[in-house]
């Protein structure tokens, strides 16, 4: 499970997520970040992802793609996502 906790840094919103994210967690993920963006760009702090799953990579990987800063990303997760990128690219 996971948690979000909202703050802001120099006018930007910071998301803090704890927890897991897993595949069955991505809809309802996806809608708290609407709310508390209002789908501006934001930070997403992860450095208290403990988990996430090959679905939520491509979740982390397209919010970034479209502007969001992902902060304290480990560095497994952002591995994984370059990967993801160069999966996508077709390198």
């Amino acid at each position: 499970m996971w948690k979000v906790q909202r703050a802001e840094d120099s006018g930007l919103v910071v998301l803090l997520v704890s927890g897991r994210i897993e595949r069955e967690h991505l809809t309802q993920l996806h809608e708290v970040f609407a709310a508390e963006t209002n789908n501006q760009n934001f930070i997403l702090d992860m450095s208290e992802v403990r988990l996430v799953d090959q679905a939520s990579i491509a979740f982390l990987s397209r919010y970034e793609a479209n502007g969001a800063q992902l902060r304290n990303c480990p560095p497994y997760i952002r591995e994984w996502i370059e990967r993801d990128r160069r999966t996508e690219s077709g390198h």
